[in-house]
């Protein structure tokens, strides 16, 4: 049984990543801080699914930047309600199928701590602070979370070696371009905001940690990624609750945007299929005419996505069928940080991993609404 840690398992896209990874026999270590950037509940929510039970008048804070004797919170599936904030000079493995830890990625004793008892396989580095517009008014969040975070991630593999290091990338690090469709050997040295600019740093600190260690590693460029149990801040959740509450939607760029929309599960089942394919140096790579997209050294990029544009309109349009109600709309101009669209060429992940996302639109946001029916009753 190989042993996969997953950072984020209580967002979006960790939680399901968790449920898949079960099924398939691996064993699985979880890590979140559980920040309050959108409503905790649900992110425990999603722990519960798992068989982690916390409720949150018992959730303390995280410890951010404590020495390793400093107390950490280990949920595991087999104990359910029980949370364990005894000190401890270091973390233990155990045998659980499942174990969470409530931790914070800036706290690089604790993590160093965690990958020496766990000795990893594999890491899925999703752990992020999230969303664009946040980044314009808490800066400091990103350059935490997104840097620091994913530092103290690099230089746990480092010293404890994983077979792959998987990492969220994302297709906000287009940014300015408008060569369509964007391409993982595209030049992406125009971000538009903060988050995307850590996102693209990223991407360079995993090389350069391939490059000077030999770590392999694959950052993930995801779109617009949507579902059941999804983030309340994205554009699906967001308009559906104010669909079914009678308020209008806000349309940005007066609906003049296209996305490319990627399923969960379709992201899920393309970083399973890279995880167990850990990067490897490329032999025709040119250093005259490097291609961003792969290297000299073990590190790699894919975009994840449907590999094809919908506009916000037609989105809107299969939404209101899906609830049975039209939507009022507030047409506003594009947003500080926003680009205009996104469309993802998936022809490097599917050559490599012959896998290729085709969950329609209409199939995926009918079952987002089904869950948020009963979610929200």
């Amino acid at each position: 049984m190989e042993k996969v840690l997953v950072t984020g398992t209580a967002g979006f896209i960790g939680f399901h990543l968790v449920k898949r990874l079960l099924k398939q026999g691996f064993e699985v270590v979880g890590l979140d801080n559980i920040n309050d950037y959108y409503d905790p509940q649900l992110k425990l929510d999603r722990l519960r699914q798992t068989g982690i039970n916390i409720s949150h008048d018992k959730l303390n804070p995280p410890e951010t930047a404590a020495p390793l004797q400093s107390a950490h919170q280990h949920i595991s599936t087999s104990a359910h309600s029980s949370i364990n904030t005894s000190a401890h000079s270091s973390i233990s493995a155990s045998a659980d199928p499942y174990r969470f830890y409530h931790l914070d990625l800036v706290n690089r004793p604790a993590i160093m701590a965690l990958f020496e008892a766990e000795r990893f396989d594999y890491v899925v580095h999703l752990a992020a602070q999230a969303g664009v517009r946040h980044s314009l008014s808490h800066p400091q969040a990103y350059v935490d979370a997104n840097i620091t975070g994913f530092l103290n991630i690099l230089e746990a593999c480092r010293a404890y070696p994983v077979k792959h290091l998987v990492y969220a990338s994302s297709s906000s690090v287009y940014g300015k371009n408008t060569e369509m469709p964007f391409s993982v050997s595209h030049n992406v040295d125009h971000p538009v905001s903060l988050y995307a600019a850590s996102k693209k740093s990223n991407e360079l600190m995993a090389h350069t940690y391939s490059h000077l260690f030999g770590i392999p590693a694959t950052g993930l460029r995801f779109f617009t990624v949507y579902g059941p149990w999804g983030r309340p801040d994205m554009a699906l959740f967001l308009f559906t609750r104010a669909i079914l509450e009678g308020r209008p939607i806000e349309v940005y760029n007066r609906g003049d945007m296209l996305r490319d929309f990627t399923y969960v599960d379709d992201i899920t089942e393309g970083i399973d299929r890279v995880m167990v394919r850990p990067a490897c140096a490329s032999a025709s790579w040119d250093s005259i005419n490097p291609d961003p997209a792969t290297s000299d050294v073990p590190h790699r990029l894919y975009n994840i996505g449907l590999g094809g544009p919908v506009s916000l309109m037609d989105f809107i349009s299969i939404l209101e069928k899906a609830l049975g109600r039209q939507a009022r709309k507030e047409y506003l101009p594009l947003q500080p940080g926003d680009v205009t669209a996104t469309w993802a060429d998936t022809s490097a992940l599917e050559r490599d991993t012959g896998y290729r996302p085709g969950t329609s639109l209409e199939t995926g946001i009918a079952r987002f609404v089904d869950w948020y029916r009963s979610y929200y009753g």
